[in-house]
């Protein structure tokens, strides 16, 4: 079965950084893109950027500054944030995706979201 286990909750101070991450089982990271969303308290979900099976990566637009994704050959996938904003409070997912472009296109749906 497939599964997608991101880190713990963290606590940080406005300006510092942090790095998530996401540990997969039950397939490669080569093999299919993997993408980060967020959802801030009372909002909806945010596409935050994918990394495809072949490491080439896209990034929302208001993410390509200060969040960068990347992942390493354990099948770890992560998110590094820097400098900190108020506005960065969220909760984290990371998601598989089944391939294709289009099923990440406007907002994610649950089906790709495995808690």
């Amino acid at each position: 079965s497939i599964s997608l286990t991101s880190s713990p909750a963290q606590l940080k101070p406005p300006g510092e950084s942090v790095k998530l991450s996401c540990q997969v089982s039950g397939y490669v990271l080569t093999d299919y893109g993997t993408a980060w969303i967020r959802q801030q308290p009372g909002k909806t979900l945010e596409w935050i950027g994918i990394i495809w099976g072949g490491g080439s990566i896209n990034s929302g637009a208001s993410f390509k500054s200060r969040f960068t994704i990347s992942r390493d050959s354990s099948n770890v996938l992560y998110l590094d944030i820097t400098s900190l904003q108020a506005e960065d409070t969220a909760v984290y997912y990371c998601a598989k995706t089944g391939g294709t472009v289009q099923q990440l296109n406007g907002r994610p749906g649950q089906k790709h979201l495995t808690y």
